[in-house]
Formats: C-alpha cells, structure tokens, sequence
C-alpha cells in the first residue's frame, strides 16, 4: 500500500514545487510573463531564449510598478512585429525574426516590441505621427541594450554569460555611430529637414535611429520616465494630427509627475509644449 502511495504524493509534490517555481518567477518579474512559440525552429534552447527575453524587457518593464499586462507569446520567424491579432486569453504576439544564440538580436528586435506592448499600441490605418512611436521602440531597444551590457556584467541569466555583456554593448554602440545627427545639426534642425518624410512613412529606420540615438540620453539619464510612454496613444487621436498637437495630448494624458520630462522630449524636437 505505502508503495502506491508514496509515488502519489511524490508527483503532488513536484507538480506543487514545479508551480511554486513558476509563481516564484512570474513575480520576480512583476508578473510579466513571457512564452516562446516555434519550438525548435528557434535553433537554441527555450529555456535561454526565455531566459534572454525576460532580460530584454525586464529593462524596461522595471520602470512600470503596478502595471499588469497579459501574456507575451514570442515565435522566432514572421517578423521583427507585435500583431494587432490578440490570442484567446489576450496574449500579445510577437514574431522576431532570428534564431540560433545570436542574443544581442533577440534584445534588439525584442525590446522594440516590448516597447509598442509598452506603448498601448493601437490598429490605425494611418497616422502621420506613428513614426515618433517607432522612434521610442528604436530608442528602447538602443536603452536595453545598453542596460544589458551593465547588468550582465554582475547578474546575467547564468555565471558564464559574463563574457557576453560587451557584445550587448557594442551592438548597440554600432547603430548610434551609424546614427549620428549630421554635423553642427541639432536634433529640431534635422527634424524640420526630415518631418514631411517622417509623416509619409513611419518605418525608416535609418531616420527613426537618428531620433532615437539623439534622444537615448534623456532616457538614460531619467529612465523612471519610460512609464511615460504608457499615455502615448490615450485619447482621442485622430492620426493626422500635427507632431506638436500629437505631443502635447501624450503630455495632457500623462500623470503630472511625467509632464516634466515630455516638455524635455518635445523641446528637443524644437517643439514647445505649454502647460
């Protein structure tokens, strides 16, 4: 009799410890959770593509307390891009386009969807504004990057990934030298020269990483304001609207304690916001 019940309970156990752990981890990462699609055509463990995406956003995701949101269901090929398409229990699809252990690309491609996730990203048919949002993911996946390079150095997912944290670093360092503002050209004065472009096609990445990488130091310098981009798509936007009135309702929309550093974004596109 003991021998059909000890192997019963030994299954309870292990299915309670197994699910302990696993609440364990969703907390630590303030319950954002994090799931892979696509099996082995990801070319690379599960557990260290998790592993490397929980990285990723948890860079971002730290400077939202309290914030929920629904699971992140993560498939290697279709992208990089975060589907409109929700799944049955609300899950947010992403859909990377990499594999194998190129980890630095995973952040990279990651960190920009996590950030239009972050973003309360909405399905639009246009908006002539909807590049400013893919300037801020560029920005993101510039700022996790960095943010990566420095916490694998003491803290990355296993001891002997200590190595790696320069390359996180020096893939992001490769884009902003790619991206530097033209000489004796500040970031308004580009902006007025690029604007009707920006407005026509809000995907050019070389233009969006040029506003990213110009704005990264406000963002690193106070990342607590990355909540921010919660409020970016409130309201009752109609999509053509101009960058000014578009940048001036994310303002109105924010908690006081982020309008602050709105006034500094927009300043720094030579935009003036009036409170």
């Amino acid at each position: 009799m003991m021998f059909l019940v000890c192997p019963l309970l030994c299954c309870a156990a292990l299915a309670e410890e197994v699910a302990s752990a696993k609440k364990i981890e969703e907390v630590k990462h303030h319950a954002l959770i994090i799931r892979t699609q696509g099996g082995e055509t990801w070319d690379a463990s599960i557990e260290d593509v998790e592993k490397v995406l929980h990285s990723a956003a948890g860079e971002l995701w730290k400077h939202f307390p309290g914030r929920k949101l629904d699971p992140i269901l993560v498939a290697p090929k279709g992208g990089p891009i975060v589907l409109f398409k929700r799944g049955p229990e609300r899950e947010y699809y992403v859909r990377l386009d990499t594999g194998g252990n190129l980890w630095a690309q995973y952040s990279y491609q990651f960190a920009h969807e996590m950030c239009h996730i972050l973003c309360t990203y909405r399905e639009t048919q246009s908006s002539a504004n909807k590049w400013f949002e893919e300037t801020l993911c560029e920005l993101a996946s510039l700022y996790a990057l960095r943010q990566m390079a420095q916490t694998w150095k003491t803290k990355p997912p296993y001891a002997n990934w200590k190595g790696y944290a320069p390359r996180l670093g020096e893939y992001a360092q490769k884009v902003i030298d790619k991206s530097a503002l033209p000489k004796d050209q500040t970031l308004a004065q580009w902006y007025v020269a690029n604007a009707e472009k920006l407005r026509k096609s809000a995907t050019q990445r070389d233009l969006n990483n040029v506003a990213a990488a110009a704005l990264l130091p406000l963002f690193e310098k106070e990342p607590e304001h990355w909540a921010a981009v919660e409020y970016l798509n409130a309201g009752n936007l109609k999509g053509d609207e101009p960058l000014e009135q578009h940048l001036k309702n994310w303002h109105d929309q924010a908690p006081a304690k982020h309008r602050g550093f709105i006034i500094k974004v927009a300043a720094a596109l030579g935009i003036k916001i009036q409170e």
